[in-house]
């Protein structure tokens, strides 16, 4: 079976730590999320994926010149120009030749969701396209799905006020659809799936969704980026694992808890680096504390300084000694000094 694999957007809310990599390709746990999502797609019999690209796709290529990852064949398409999610699924799966009933995934969501049971069920209920939901607290940042009981959806709402929803069962960005869809899929112009194609599908009772009690998270803003790791790091998907990368150099009286810290990245003496992760090459200053933070490649914070609250450095920032950086972000190459 064959997967599209949406990894075109500009990752906006991740930067700028996008400004320089493709969300996609930015390390979960010491590889690329897009590893992640492949290797999942593997696990329930997908053999060649699409990846759909627009943003930086030289990156997607120059890491797998083989066309291959995690034992899936994989086909470049690259979007001449922008075309939204549905443009984008159409535009990839005519370029990689799909004719028959595919899956779509979001490359920038993690998820444990059985595909074959979600195939399983689109072939039961004999749609011409099924959606995987999520129940979620507040769906207000999503697009909320209520369905009759059989699972025929009656509506698809993008982005309801959180008082208005209809549910909290929420479009978890996994689909199969049959080769038709892209029939419904005008060329040449953007095209959302979920505020055009899928509610004409429902018009047409053709949309059905599956809900289930499973792991799935939308990385794409540094607090779910940094909480998909921590998971990771808790057990919450798998046995826990360990974050500090055995070419990583930490001092032995730094601290360093529930953390990642990558490839090359350096942790001095008397450090404390806390519920946060260090991408490659970072480097954290004697005395200095990194908290609940994201730690951008090749960034450091200097001796004695301080950066929490969600605070993203982006790829080779400076933070000087003794300087505090709580939330907000410090750009590529930025340097903050003390003093200046």
């Amino acid at each position: 079976m064959k997967a599209v694999v949406l990894v075109g957007g500009f990752g906006t809310r991740l930067r700028p730590l996008t400004f320089t990599t493709p969300k996609q390709m930015l390390p979960i746990l010491h590889k690329p999320m897009i590893e992640h999502v492949l290797e999942h797609l593997g696990e329930h019999g997908i053999t060649e994926a699409v990846l759909s690209m627009g943003y930086k796709p030289d990156a997607f290529v120059d890491a797998y010149p083989e066309g291959s990852c995690a034992g899936i064949a994989l086909h470049y398409a690259i979007e001449p120009e922008p075309l939204d999610t549905a443009g984008a699924i159409r535009f990839a799966a005519l370029h990689a030749g799909i004719d028959e009933r595919f899956v779509v995934v979001n490359g920038d969501v993690l998820t444990d969701l059985d595909i074959g049971a979600l195939v399983e069920f689109h072939d039961a209920h004999g749609g011409e396209g099924t959606i995987a939901l999520h129940q979620v607290e507040d769906p207000s940042a999503f697009g909320v799905v209520p369905t009759e009981p059989d699972g025929r959806v009656i509506a698809f709402v993008e982005k309801p006020a959180r008082e208005d929803a209809p549910t909290d069962l929420i479009n978890a960005g996994t689909y199969v659809l049959e080769a038709s869809v892209l029939g419904r899929i005008a060329e040449g112009r953007k095209v959302s799936i979920e505020r055009e194609v899928f509610p004409a599908m429902v018009a047409d009772g053709a949309l059905y969704a599956m809900s289930g009690d499973t792991y799935w998270i939308d990385t794409g803003t540094p607090s779910k980026y940094l909480q998909s790791q921590l998971d990771l790091l808790d057990g919450l998907r798998c046995e826990p694992v360990e974050g500090i990368h055995p070419a990583a150099s930490v001092a032995p009286d730094a601290k360093v808890l529930r953390s990642v810290v990558g490839v090359g990245a350096v942790v001095e003496s008397g450090a404390e680096v806390l519920d946060a992760v260090l991408l490659p090459g970072a480097h954290v200053g004697a005395g200095a504390v990194v908290e609940r933070a994201v730690v951008g490649r090749g960034a450091s914070v200097g001796a004695d300084a301080r950066i929490d609250d969600l605070a993203v450095l982006g790829d080779r920032a400076v933070v000087g000694a003794g300087l505090r950086v709580s939330g907000g972000t410090v750009g590529v190459d930025e340097h903050l000094e003390t003093g200046s």
